[in-house]
């Protein structure tokens, strides 16, 4: 929900007394709602509740199309600049060929690179689950292949016929 929402204007501010802060950011004091509304008229701007939980409310005389615009670009400055983290899956074999694992291993960098995390499956089938042993020997060459990228977040566990781990980007420096 956008904070532009929830602020109160002019005669939309219920408190009977607020301090105002001027246009020039100077302090006019604490005085009654009627007051504050006058002298943002005299000013002809608009009276902005911009501490609504203070003791007595904070309010501006500002133009308040103006704030809602700086308001907005706040936001949209900060959204461009986070990144949602996904858990990116791949599914793996015991008996993957070196040349299948290292084109796997290249997905999994070119995710990790994008700050994805990856889950590594490693999945048996029928007679497999006899040659459990085998699957440290893939998850070692994994590790060895994407150390320079990653961290182990979540060490090789066995889960019925899949053994998982996920690896997670390493902090930049």
């Amino acid at each position: 929900m956008s904070i532009l929402k929830t602020i109160r204007i002019n005669h939309q501010i219920r408190a009977k007394e607020v301090r105002v802060i001027g246009p020039n950011s100077e302090q006019l004091g604490v005085v009654t709602i009627g007051r504050a509304l006058e002298l943002s008229n005299e000013y002809e701007l608009d009276l902005v509740e911009v501490a609504p939980t203070a003791a007595p409310p904070v309010c501006r005389i500002i133009d308040f199309s103006k704030y809602k615009y700086d308001q907005e670009k706040k936001e949209r400055k900060v959204k461009k600049n986070q990144h949602v983290s996904h858990l990116k899956q791949i599914r793996l074999k015991p008996h993957i060929s070196d040349h299948d694992l290292e084109t796997k291993m290249k997905q999994a960098i070119v995710f990790l690179s994008k700050k994805d995390k990856v889950k590594i499956n490693l999945m048996f089938q029928g007679r497999e689950m006899s040659f459990r042993d085998q699957w440290k020997a893939v998850l070692d060459k994994v590790i060895a292949q994407t150390s320079t990228y990653a961290t182990i977040e979540k060490q090789p566990l066995a889960e019925g016929r899949v053994v998982s781990m996920v690896l997670a980007p390493k902090a930049d420096k």
